[in-house]
């Protein structure tokens, strides 16, 4: 499939701007071959209403239809083969084992969720039947379910090309409650990004779903994003990227005229804490363990595990030698672009100038070009506590460590967490009971709680949660990973004493569509 550079308008190619653009090699730092136009404003309103109009059409298609649009699309991007790997690696730099796994990822998701649409469950129904003898008033009659809350704007991640982008976890939640998509196509990967949106459209014309049911507009300026964010036909925004992008989109979507919900998953420290007992048996296997997350993709994950926490002892002393030793060898990496190189360097400087913080191990590759070293610190509980940009997130291959001097240092750390989307506790039973307090503390400050693991490896399922409070997402009841994520692109609708003719299939007595609901207070599939 040739590139043109173009934006995908629902079924039509446009590229109206005389502004254009390129991908970067990021191994190179050279540009690659096609120029990729800059969306206008207009573009962006093309697509949006475009969106509106497919929308109650796509809403009112069957679930058996969207479903095989989903499944469509997946079948579209397998067929894309070595062409769509080989771009993605030129974009990014990623190593094609990666990206033919994070390809698989994203397929079996869209599969996923044509599951969830075709099952029709996840809609939440519940059902209170009339009284209509009841005293000392008549109880009516009301149904309730999920009904999509319309046009939704999904913004590409940088680091998960396939799995976060253009057919990721936020577009196939959106468009499997019913909800068309205007993506904004991530400009370190355009060119992926367009290889992709074809295969949607395409599948969307296979189906016989909507002109406009997806839209896809490219640009590395604000403005084209700020666009779909402030466009009165977009009643939702995902979000996938850095705090600061996310914490603007947010704003700017509660200062329009009518304000809308933003799922923004803005990155994390993940904190990994690291018990007595455990430290005790499993010190080198650990640090292995560890070091191994914090350099998997070259770091570059919102989960990578960037703070850990011990406790004073001749252990902690072992395992900051076992995490050097670990480290010491391991190769540098190419970063996704010169800016997140850029942003790495400032964070990992602002660990070397910081007083009474020490380097441990900086890896043994050259950082020439976007090629970045692992990098282990560790410091002192009262340093960390009292210098607050010790725990933000530096986006890379890149860990703290900080000692504290017991229990109490430790449990304080953690009630002075902000938001994250992981906390990783390594123990054995006996230190699970002693800290019990911990995991009380660390609830309230996560999504995911993982238990002698790593949090890098997000596994797609119905029970995964990944988010969290602020600031890791600026929505902490919801996930963007798993079945759930379907949720945020929905609303409750309840219809009171409506005739059965005219009421939606899943509120119907018969239940035609044998989903479970609630009735009356009780689960059933009558």
């Amino acid at each position: 499939m040739e590139l043109t550079g173009k934006n995908l308008i629902g079924n039509e190619e446009s590229g109206k701007a005389t502004t254009t653009f390129f991908a970067k090699n990021p191994a190179t730092q050279e540009d690659l071959s096609t120029s990729f136009f800059e969306a206008t404003t207009n573009e962006v309103a093309e697509a949006a209403t475009k969106a509106k109009h497919a929308f109650l059409n796509y809403k009112s298609k069957s679930n058996e239809e969207r479903a095989v649009f989903l499944e469509t699309i997946a079948e579209n991007i397998l067929e894309l083969g070595d062409t769509l790997i080989e771009r993605c690696m030129l974009e990014t730099a990623l190593p094609e084992a990666r990206l033919t796994g994070e390809r698989m990822r994203t397929i079996n998701q869209l599969r996923l969720f044509a599951s969830v649409v075709r099952e029709s469950s996840w809609v939440d129904v519940r059902i209170d039947t009339a009284i209509p003898g009841r005293l000392p008033v008549p109880k009516p009659d009301i149904r309730q379910m999920q009904i999509p809350l319309g046009p939704v704007g999904i913004f590409g991640a940088s680091n998960f090309p396939f799995a976060f982008s253009v057919a990721g976890g936020d577009t196939v939640s959106a468009l499997a409650a019913g909800c068309p998509v205007v993506v904004k196509a991530h400009p370190l990967h355009p060119g992926t990004s367009e290889l992709v949106g074809k295969a949607i459209i395409k599948a969307a014309r296979k189906t016989n779903m909507p002109d406009g049911v997806f839209s896809m507009v490219q640009g590395i300026s604000n403005e084209v994003g700020m666009a779909i964010v402030n466009h009165p036909d977009i009643n939702a925004i995902g979000f996938t990227g850095s705090f600061k992008g996310g914490k603007a989109i947010f704003d700017a979507a509660n200062l329009r005229t009518v304000p809308i919900p933003v799922f923004a998953e803005m990155g994390s420290v993940n904190p990994v804490f690291i018990l007595p007992g455990a430290l005790k048996e499993r010190n080198e296997i650990i640090a292995k363990g560890l070091i191994g997350a914090v350099t998997m993709g070259v770091g570059q994950f919102c989960t990578n595990p960037g703070l850990v926490v011990t406790q004073k002892s001749d252990d902690a002393n072992q395992f900051l030698q076992n995490l050097k030793v670990c480290n010491s060898e391991n190769p540098s990496g190419i970063m996704l672009s010169g800016q997140i190189k850029n942003n790495f360097s400032k964070g990992t400087q602002n660990f070397l100038s910081a007083e009474n913080v020490s380097l441990i191990s900086s890896g043994s590759g050259e950082e020439s070009g976007n090629k970045v070293n692992p990098k282990v610190f560790s410091t002192d509980f009262e340093t960390f506590i009292n210098d607050s940009s010790l725990s933000e997130e530096v986006f890379g291959p890149v860990t703290l460590n900080v000692i504290t001097s017991g229990k109490i240092e430790m449990l304080q750390l953690a009630s002075k967490l902000e938001g994250h989307l992981t906390a990783t506790i390594h123990g054995t039973e006996k230190d699970l009971i002693e800290y019990s307090e911990l995991i009380h503390i660390l609830e309230q400050k996560v999504g995911r709680l993982i238990f002698n693991g790593y949090p890098t490896g997000v596994e797609v399922c119905h029970s995964m949660v990944h988010g969290g409070p602020y600031p890791a997402t600026t929505a902490p009841q919801s996930t963007s990973v798993g079945t759930a994520a379907i949720n945020r692109f929905a609303r409750p609708v309840c219809y009171q004493d409506f005739p059965q003719s005219v009421l939606p299939e899943q509120l119907k007595d018969d239940n035609p569509l044998n989903i479970w609901r609630m009735i009356n207070g009780e689960m059933t599939k009558k």
